[in-house]
């Protein structure tokens, strides 16, 4: 990280370039949320309780799924190369991390997970058969989830540095619960863990929008 912060010379069009990209990003998370949300109440045999949201990537209707991980990941790598270019955060990791967690979702539309307890409708209870692009999308997803943790932590420390204990507290406790939800899930799955986790993605997906959102409010007009 670093102490002082020297914004490049931009023009205005590759300022207007770079707040496009940015309020992409913001975007992303309600879209990921929307879309998660509406498949999931209306696809027959998925249940919030049971099945993680990258389960619905599977059936025939899988194509919104895997298009949602596809264009909210691609939005977040356009976002972050320009927090990049603006680097207003004071940290140079931050946008990498943020990359990372915008790439490991497109990985995770490309290889998608694999049908298992009940769904998609039809599919026998129990955890099913790991598949080669099964297993690449759990790869995928640990990428996203472990840039996201340490992104958290990055801000936190960076926001107490600074002295805004507010956004400090909010993003270290934004990590520790991701990474505890995510870890309950590994080691004991089940009706409360999966809830658990879902709350966590939900959380980490609003950080990333707030996170986008504080780069937008200080970069150049």
């Amino acid at each position: 990280m670093t102490d002082a912060i020297t914004l490049p010379a931009a023009g205005p069009a590759a300022l207007g370039r770079d707040r496009a990209l940015l309020v992409g990003g913001i975007l992303a998370g309600p879209v990921f949320a929307v879309s998660a949300l509406a498949q999931g109440v209306t696809r027959d045999g998925f249940d919030f309780r049971r099945h993680p949201v990258s389960m619905l990537s599977t059936g025939d209707l899988g194509w919104l799924q895997i298009a949602t991980f596809l264009a909210t990941g691609a939005l977040c790598v356009g976002a972050a190369a320009a927090v990049r270019r603006r680097p207003v955060t004071g940290s140079t990791w931050l946008p990498r991390l943020l990359a990372l967690w915008g790439f490991g979702l497109m990985a995770a539309g490309v290889f998608s997970a694999d049908p298992a307890d009940g769904f998609p409708a039809g599919t026998p209870r129990g955890p099913g058969q790991i598949s080669w692009h099964g297993g690449l999308h759990f790869l995928a997803a640990a990428v996203a989830f472990g840039s996201l943790i340490v992104a958290t932590v990055v801000v936190g420390r960076r926001a107490a540095r600074d002295g805004d204990r507010v956004w400090a507290v909010t993003s270290i406790a934004t990590g520790v619960f991701f990474a505890l939800a995510w870890g309950a899930l590994m080691v004991r799955p089940g009706p409360v863990a999966m809830i658990a986790f879902g709350l966590a993605v939900t959380a980490g997906w609003a950080w990333v929008t707030a996170t986008f959102g504080a780069a937008l409010r200080r970069s150049p007009r």
